[in-house]
């Protein structure tokens, strides 16, 4: 009797769909755009390799990855860029408390934040080389400007976000100033500092690229730039996808230590 039963509910139960209706689409959005390539490069309407076959970009892939010099680029433009993002996330998130927290601050001084923040952070590139050189530190300090401002505004905002009781509760306690820090702002505003640091990471990634192709001999903007020069339109291609990848990747880390995205299932 259990088991019919069992069968019964069973039997009338919603299956559970392989693929959801999201997924799907995405799936076919790619699809599409890779079919879409192909067509083009098939068609003969553009320059010759301007648009690579698939399977032509898929073979530089394989050899750049099979490459061990890459490998060093690799590396050079992942120890920029996170020293970019470590500079310029702690400096962004110390402004963004200090001017989240004083109204008198946040009315002198973050109007340049909004003024600065959107012009392309490549017309500083001359001072970096004249402050740092030529060598990783401009293009650190190219990643690291540009990080700074969407990091400083997300805490900024954050910080103006927190609810006043959990303030008055440190204050009441008589916590230290590092004690409201880490035990009260940043886990309340946890949020839009986890947003900032994404944002902070896409804009530190392009202007550590940007400064590795106009002045550099390593880092993975730099072996784009070559293969534009030369005119190795798979290679360069290759390497775009690879830079795509590993951005996803970082961004969906950040995101996951956050805790944002989790589905909450109860």
């Amino acid at each position: 009797m259990a088991k019919a039963v069992a069968a019964k509910a069973g039997a009338g139960a919603p299956a559970t769909p392989l693929l959801r209706p999201v997924t799907l689409l995405r799936i076919a959005l790619i699809i599409g755009v890779l079919a879409l390539w192909q067509a083009i490069a098939e068609s003969g309407l553009l320059y010759r390799d301007v648009v690579p076959s698939l399977l032509a970009i898929g073979g530089a892939l394989a050899e750049t990855l099979a490459d061990p010099g890459f490998y060093f680029h690799l590396y050079t433009t992942s120890y920029e860029i996170a020293l970019a993002m470590l500079f310029g996330g702690v400096s962004g998130l110390a402004v963004g408390l200090l001017l989240g927290g004083s109204p008198l601050l946040s009315k002198a001084y973050e109007v340049y934040l909004y003024y600065l923040g959107p012009c392309p952070k490549i017309i500083f590139f001359p001072l970096m080389i004249l402050w740092f050189g030529i060598g990783p530190g401009s293009k650190t300090a190219m990643g690291a400007i540009s990080c700074f401002f969407p990091v400083a505004l997300n805490a900024a905002g954050g910080m103006r976000e927190i609810d006043a009781v959990l303030i008055r509760v440190g204050r009441s306690f008589r916590a230290s100033t590092w004690q409201m820090v880490t035990k009260i702002y940043l886990p309340a505003m946890r949020y839009p500092v986890v947003n900032g640091i994404r944002l902070g990471l896409g804009v530190a990634l392009i202007g550590t690229l940007l400064a590795e192709t106009k002045l550099s001999n390593r880092g993975i903007g730099f072996l784009v730039i070559q293969a534009y020069n030369f005119f190795r339109m798979p290679e360069m291609y290759a390497l775009l996808i690879i830079l795509f990848v590993i951005a996803i990747g970082a961004n969906a880390l950040i995101g996951r230590l956050g805790g944002i995205g989790r589905v909450r299932r109860g």
